[in-house]
């Protein structure tokens, strides 16, 4: 079952943060905003819709040439260790990464890193292995999937990796964000790129986002609620599969910037800091981790110096920004989902937020264009 989510109505076009005038920062985006403006980066999702009991998922992250024989640097952060970051102690020991990192929803992530091993071990930069680190991150789809049923399958796992590719990236309810829900709404995939000026040629950093954590959500500093724009409240008074709302989020960071191993890992902290932006909880049962890796591979002798330390504040600028968007489009960009115990979550409906924010539409005509945020 490979099913795309349905289309919205023609009447209510899904627009990005971005076009809605919402701008995070002031660094420049990639040409796709997206994680993929990192050369060598693809994306690809599988997505299972059988409504009302499944909607799940996966998503793969696939750089370019990356396998055991060709690990690239990375760090890994837990905000909030209550998950299965599958991989994550190799991972923070050795500081590489030599698989793909895919996404799924949390009873399906241990098949997806069976599938992962048995598609590495086929490829020729796999052909040597007797060992394998596996990378799989996932975010509990309880509220809105019947996740005990574990619908996600080898096949499933297979065509997100086989189907990975650059350019636009599809965001909201696809691929791992599915079932997911954030801050009270419709939530899922979202991406975000910058561009950032060092000295040489400007380096680029993309993150991508499986937003599922709990939290009031706060757009240019302003708190938004469900009920602020209009979001109805629509859950039965069942609460069966309502308390995975409380978490999680997977933030995976990419850069062609020259970083190593534990440079990395200050990326992928600042990942996760950058959700108490959009009013992440960090609560009990949230697993919130950031995942950053380079695709300089390890030990090119021929690579550019690492960069010095005192130069990472604008990559740490970018990271907080873009994860700052990437969740903001996860929001707008979902799709209404009704899950099998009746729960409904709604996305972040673009018009009333522009009307609460005291913002015009900037598709409108005659609209002035968007400020940045604070």
């Amino acid at each position: 079952m490979h099913v795309s989510p349905p289309a919205p109505p023609p009447s209510v076009p899904v627009r990005r943060a971005r076009e809605l005038g919402i701008v995070v920062g002031d660094l420049p985006t990639g040409t796709h905003n997206a994680l993929t403006d990192v050369p060598g980066v693809r994306v690809g999702h599988t997505t299972l819709v059988r409504p009302p009991r499944v909607h799940s998922g996966v998503t793969a992250i696939v750089p370019d040439g990356v396998g055991p024989g060709n690990p690239l640097p990375a760090g890994v952060f837990a905000g909030n260790g209550y998950g299965k970051l599958l991989g994550s102690t190799q991972l923070a020991e050795l500081g590489a990464l030599e698989t793909p990192v895919l996404l799924t929803s949390t009873l399906s992530a241990f098949r997806a890193a069976d599938a992962l091993v048995g598609w590495v071990l086929e490829r020729p930069e796999g052909a040597a292995a007797r060992s394998l680190n596996p990378v799989v991150g996932e975010c509990n789809d309880g509220l809105l999937s019947d996740i005990r049923s574990r619908p996600v399958r080898e096949e499933h796992v297979r065509a997100a990796l086989a189907t990975a590719c650059g350019g636009p990236v599809a965001e909201g309810s696809v691929g791992a964000g599915t079932g997911m829900t954030a801050l009270g709404f419709k939530a899922g995939i979202g991406t975000s790129s910058r561009r950032v000026p060092l000295s040489g040629p400007d380096v680029t950093l993309g993150v991508l986002v499986q937003a599922n954590f709990g939290g009031t959500l706060r757009v240019s500093g302003r708190v938004v609620t469900p009920a602020d724009v209009g979001v109805p409240a629509t859950d039965p008074g069942s609460t069966v599969g309502a308390v995975p709302e409380a978490g999680s989020c997977m933030v995976v960071v990419a850069t062609d910037a020259p970083l190593d191993a534990r440079q990395l890992t200050r990326l992928a902290r600042r990942a996760v800091y950058a959700l108490a932006r959009v009013g992440a909880a960090y609560g009990h049962g949230s697993g919130d981790y950031g995942l950053a890796f380079g695709t300089r591979p390890l030990g090119t002798p021929a690579g550019p110096a690492v960069l010095p330390d005192d130069r990472l504040d604008p990559l740490f600028v970018a990271v907080l920004d873009a994860v700052e968007e990437a969740v903001l489009n996860s929001l707008l960009t979902a799709t209404t989902t009704t899950g099998p115990y009746g729960h409904t979550r709604h996305p972040l409906p673009a018009a009333p937020l522009l009307a609460l924010l005291g913002r015009a539409d900037p598709g409108a005509a005659g609209s002035p264009s968007g400020t940045r945020t604070p």
